[in-house]
């Protein structure tokens, strides 16, 4: 006889604070890995929204959701409704308008976030329902990365050598690479590494990418 295996989730859904799991908790997730992506608090939050949480997100709070993910709160915070005023209250300027995306998902936010010291990021995320995200794109680079793992991202010129660079430094720090994946804008311009790994990746090992030659950006998601 065959086994049939059903995860938890698929039966009582995400422990959360909100009436959706695609419109809220997920909002929560997106929210919280652009945040964490970000790695220094965040002094201004534009955020456009694309499809159903354009049309029905309001409702749904995904809006407060998605401040309260920037924040640091995880979906099953309580103080998730008042996002607004404690981001208000921290001095976080936040702004909604709607995405000019293309074909995007359906439930889709386009987060552009500036830090207290004027470093910018941008992060497109997508709900895919019971409590599952893709992170989609990076600072206008398509990517692909759930962000359930330490999640490394590394922005670089299109050269030979960064991926024996990075790779070089994660076996040196014993972190084993679950996934990595390559992106570029165009041969010989911008690229982009995600590299998913099963160990989170020393912060020393992080700052040595950051002043590596040919290297413009590193952003890393941590589980801890």
């Amino acid at each position: 006889m065959e086994e049939i295996v059903v995860d938890i989730f698929d039966i009582i859904g995400p422990v959360m604070v909100g009436p959706s799991s695609s419109h809220t908790a997920d909002a929560v997730r997106i929210g919280y890995i652009a945040g964490k992506l970000m790695g220094e608090p965040v002094a201004e939050a534009r955020i456009l929204l694309y499809g159903s949480f354009l049309a029905t997100g309001k409702g749904h709070g995904t809006r407060k959701a998605l401040v309260a993910g920037i924040l640091g709160m995880k979906p099953d915070d309580t103080r998730i409704p008042e996002s607004f005023e404690i981001a208000k209250k921290n001095g976080i300027n936040v702004e909604f308008g709607e995405s000019t995306l293309r074909e995007a998902h359906p439930n889709t936010a386009q987060i552009l976030l500036t830090s207290v010291n004027g470093n910018k990021l941008e992060v497109v995320g997508e709900s895919l329902g019971g409590s599952r995200i893709n992170i989609a794109q990076i600072d206008g680079i398509s990517t692909n990365f759930s962000g359930d793992y330490p999640t490394l991202v590394v922005h670089n010129m299109d050269q030979p050598g960064h991926v024996a660079e990075v790779t070089s430094m994660l076996a040196h720090k014993s972190v084993n690479i679950a996934s990595m994946q390559l992106y570029r804008a165009s041969r010989g311009g911008n690229s982009v590494m995600v590299l998913e790994c099963d160990q989170e990746v020393p912060e020393e090992g992080v700052n040595w990418l950051r002043h590596a030659e040919g290297v413009t950006k590193v952003t890393y998601l941590g589980m801890e």
